[in-house]
This record gives C-alpha cells, structure tokens and sequence, in this order.
C-alpha cells in the first residue's frame, strides 16, 4: 500500500457560474517518489451553506462537499447568523494522518492567524485558542505594547509563552500610538472578579470566551459570564 504525503501543489479554486456555485480543480502535479505519490491540497476561500455548526467547526456544503472548518467562537458566532451562504477565509494545516481546515470571516485575521504561526511552538489548534481570547485588534495590541502577562491572565497559555509570542512579533507587528490595552484590562478584571465569586481561573476564561466580543465592559461581561456559567 502507497503511503501518500501532500507536498506537490494542487489549487483549488471556488467560483460562481450562472448563479450556482461550482468548483474547478486544476491537475496537480503528481510526483513518484520512495513513499509513493505526492501531493499538497491548497484550500484559500470556500463559499457555501452551513449544514451543521457544532462548538468549534461547522461543516459548509460546497456544490455536494462538506468542508469541516475549525473556527473561533467570534467567527461561529458571526456566520451562525446569516443561516444562508457564507464565505470563509481558510487556511490548511497539513498533517501526516490529516488536513484540517481554518476558517476566518476576515482577511485580516487570518493574516494575523499565519503570522502567530510563525512563532516556534505554536500551532494552528493554539493559534485559534488565542484568538478565542479578543479581538485581533486587542491581541495585536497587547502584542506590540508588550502585554504579554494579560495573554497569560485571560487565555491560559504559559508565561513563557507569551513572552515568546511579544519577542518574535513585537517588531512585525510595529507600534501603536496609543497605550495600553482596554479591551484585555477588561477581561482581565472580569476574570478575577469571577474568581472573588468562588470561581476559578479556567472556568472564568471558559465562560468569558463565549460572552460575544460586541458586549464591552467588564461589569457586563461577568454579568453574561454568570448566565453562562448558571446553565453550565
């Protein structure tokens, strides 16, 4: 039996004709090697109907084909609510035993998506845990103003790690001209004002992670987190 390794290119193109969606594959150059043929799939967009949308994929019906696409909660929660056809952002990850799909509303945060990547030790399932934890925009600024121990308070990663996260991308992210992250002081506040009401770390971020990013504030936002964590 063939062992088979996606290297080689094959694109995938998604497009509109007469109204209907459809899809035009071009040949992949498939090349013989020790191991068998190789090949690489190269998804970059994909525009279809949600068929299912479970906590953290959906599944989006392309001309027949069911695309599983990992998602962040905001994104979930975004395209849950067009309930017709959405349009994702998607990045491949390429595994040897898997191809697992990224889809992102928005350009920008899968731009910002690839360049968490790029950071050693990160990968595409804890890239998603820490855009799960704000906007890209607050991420982006904690980054540059080297917040690293409010990604540590509110999304659970390591100390270390964070701090890896602000040396690799401070430069690449730049500056910006004001100070300060309000958005994660925030969420940091709302997180220990859950842990004063006797809950702990991880149950206080588990449920803030679901409250939508539209409600601002921390007072508002444990008020949700406490609705959240009643019907848990």
């Amino acid at each position: 039996m063939n062992i088979f390794y996606y290297k080689n290119v094959l694109t995938v193109f998604q497009h509109k004709l007469k109204n209907k969606a459809s899809s035009e594959i071009l040949p992949s150059l498939y090349k013989k090697g020790k191991l068998g043929y190789y090949s690489i799939i190269m998804i970059s967009q994909l525009e279809g109907k949600i068929v299912f949308s479970g906590d953290r994929y959906v599944v989006i019906d392309v001309s027949g084909v069911g695309y599983k696409v990992n998602a962040t909660l905001e994104t979930l929660r975004k395209i849950n609510k067009e309930k017709s056809r959405v349009r994702l952002w998607t990045y491949l990850a390429v595994r040897e035993n898997a191809l697992d799909l990224y889809g992102f509303e928005e350009q920008g945060d899968l731009e910002f998506f690839e360049l968490l990547l790029t950071v050693s030790g990160i990968g595409p399932k804890s890239a998603l845990a820490i855009m799960n934890v704000a906007p890209t925009e607050s991420i982006r600024k904690a980054i540059s103003t080297g917040e690293a121990s409010y990604l540590t308070k509110i999304s659970g990663i390591g100390r270390k790690t964070s701090e890896k996260i602000v040396l690799e991308l401070r430069d690449k992210l730049g500056a910006w001209t004001d100070i300060g992250s309000p958005e994660l002081q925030e969420e940091s506040d709302a997180v220990l004002a859950l842990q004063s009401l006797g809950y702990s770390q991880n149950e206080a971020r588990n449920a803030l992670k679901k409250v939508p990013h539209e409600i601002s504030g921390a007072s508002l936002r444990v008020k949700e987190a406490l609705k959240i964590l009643g019907n848990a």
